[in-house]
């Protein structure tokens, strides 16, 4: 049975891109971060595609691709499925070209996003919110350009957006002198990561290319294992740019030949990463944007004295995530625990608890109790935040001590989300 070769985008194509581009997507600045590069003892740099016309680098490729169609093909209208970037790109695109669009975002997608979506497409596009999930938003566009012989707009299997999403690496390339001995991309559909290594496979053949997926929908990491490309059956969507089940068959062939490695970052690291951002260098990035930079730690020995540089591929970050991006990162220091805490069902009890086995800097953040009869306990659920991860163990001594320990939630994961 006869191979079919793997498609990789030319220079030439690449740069044809670029010339699309020109006027369009900004070019965007690759500057140092002095507070990394002085922790790694590295020259870190910053791709920041986060400061990109629609705040992201979606735009490269839905315009490079929309900008290709046929007189014929534009005057049909496109589709695209998209919950946030990629229907940004899509909107901004279809103004500038003056292409009728219609964008099908899920129902849990931000209003924010929708507003912006809106915002960037104005009399050029309709969103239809349909269904829970992206795949149901995702099945509703393919059908609708079904009955209506309309144009999809893939958001990453398709040669020209991949060559659209390459131009990030010319641009680099053209922005410093230096040998660049690393770049960390992040990974959804891994359109970028396709493109960009392309592009270094010619430019820079040296240069070590590391992707970077969320630990909770590893689909490339597992594509590369198994040799093949995989869907997953289950991901956790909260990297929402970079969640999804199965990367574009373009790209795996591309990026099984052409990435250095592929790793996993926890969930609860790219929140720390988001917030350290902001505190250290008042960037906003969205949880896919972070991901490239969260993986530093993973490699410092490797970078040291190295040129390194990092995608910040995006800064749609909603707001109200905010409580939640700083929760999963205390989970993931060691640092927010929760308990089922056995009260008696006696007067001071609970005075008994913070003065004399909580520590005077742990905090209570959540308390979940309501007194029964006849009982000689009362269970409530309570959310500790700590200074030191070291204080955990002698806190759970004490409880036990005093028959206070009910259950650990954390390491209780159904029990924990139904409780907390």
């Amino acid at each position: 049975m006869q191979t079919k070769p793997i498609y990789f985008p030319s220079l030439e194509t690449i740069k044809q891109a670029a010339k699309n581009l020109e006027g369009v997507a900004y070019k965007t600045p690759l500057n140092k971060n002095n507070n990394l590069s002085k922790q790694f003892d590295a020259n870190i740099l910053f791709k920041r595609e986060d400061l990109q016309v629609v705040r992201s680098y979606k735009i490269r490729g839905a315009y490079n691709k929309m900008s290709s169609l046929t007189s014929d093909e534009k005057q049909r209208g496109i589709v695209c499925a998209s919950a946030g970037n990629h229907a940004q790109g899509v909107a901004l695109s279809c103004k500038l070209l003056q292409i009728k669009g219609t964008i099908f975002m899920p129902s849990p997608t931000p209003n924010q996003k929708i507003n912006q979506v809106k915002m960037f497409g104005e009399d050029f596009i309709d969103v239809i919110i349909q269904g829970d999930t992206f795949d149901d938003a995702f099945n509703a566009s393919k059908l609708e350009c079904d009955l209506k012989n309309k144009i999809f707009i893939h958001p990453f299997n398709d040669k020209k957006v991949i060559e659209g999403q390459a131009t990030v690496g010319l641009e680099i390339l053209n922005q410093t002198n230096e040998k660049i001995d690393y770049v960390f991309v992040p990974i959804g559909g891994g359109d970028l990561s396709a493109g960009l290594s392309s592009v270094f496979k010619n430019l820079s053949p040296e240069t070590k290319i590391i992707g970077v997926e969320p630990e909770g929908a590893p689909s490339m990491l597992t594509s590369f294992k198994n040799k093949k490309n995989t869907s997953l059956d289950t991901i956790d969507s909260f990297v929402d740019g970079a969640a999804v089940k199965k990367v574009g068959d373009l790209n795996f062939a591309i990026c099984q030949q052409n990435l250095t490695k592929v790793i996993t970052v926890p969930e609860g690291k790219i929140c720390q990463t988001i917030l350290d951002l902001y505190n250290k260098d008042a960037i906003v990035v969205e949880p896919a944007g972070a991901l490239s930079i969260a993986a530093l730690d993973f490699f410092g020995d490797e970078i040291k004295g190295k040129n390194v540089v990092c995608i910040v591929s995006g800064s749609n970050n909603d707001i109200t995530r905010t409580a939640e991006i700083k929760e999963r990162a205390l989970l993931y220091a060691n640092l927010k625990h929760y308990f089922i805490i056995k009260f008696p069902q006696r007067a001071g009890a609970l005075k008994e608890f913070v003065a004399e086995i909580l520590g005077p800097n742990d905090d209570i953040t959540h308390f979940e109790y309501t007194k029964k009869s006849n009982r000689v306990n009362g269970s409530a659920v309570v959310g500790l935040e700590l200074k030191s991860s070291a204080d955990l163990a002698p806190l759970i001594i004490k409880m036990k001590e005093r028959n206070f320990f009910g259950v650990y939630l954390n390491d209780k994961p159904e029990l924990f989300d139904f409780l907390v």
